[in-house]
């Protein structure tokens, strides 16, 4: 009974230190930031290792690189090439699959590596 109070105790006090612990900050935010240098970030300041694991590109700003425009305007049209080329020819090729190289050894491969 001890040891579970002990506990309860320590689990309060552990959670009023987390949630109180920016509450003294007078940050609105916004200080110091124009316009130009606004990022979006995906890191939170608390997670000390995003920064270390991750690409700091990741975080840039959307405007930042023109041909990321470029990638946004071709990805529909990408998708639809997939739809119209590509997996036409994955279905052919999954018919006649002698024709297309697929063995009976590749079947046997494939089948051993999804157990």
């Amino acid at each position: 009974m001890c040891n579970q109070a002990r506990f309860l105790a320590g689990a309060i006090f552990s959670l009023g230190l987390v949630v109180s612990g920016c509450s003294s900050v007078p940050y609105d935010g916004t200080s110091g930031m124009t316009d130009s240098n606004v990022r979006t970030s995906i890191y939170s300041t608390l997670d000390s290792t995003a920064l270390v694991y991750t690409n700091p590109a990741a975080g840039a700003p959307a405007d930042d690189n023109p041909w990321r425009w470029a990638g946004f305007v071709m990805h529909p049209i990408g998708v639809g090439l997939d739809y119209v080329v590509n997996r036409p020819l994955y279905s052919i090729s999954s018919t006649f699959p002698r024709a297309t190289g697929y063995t009976n050894e590749d079947a046997m491969l494939d089948a051993y590596r999804q157990r």
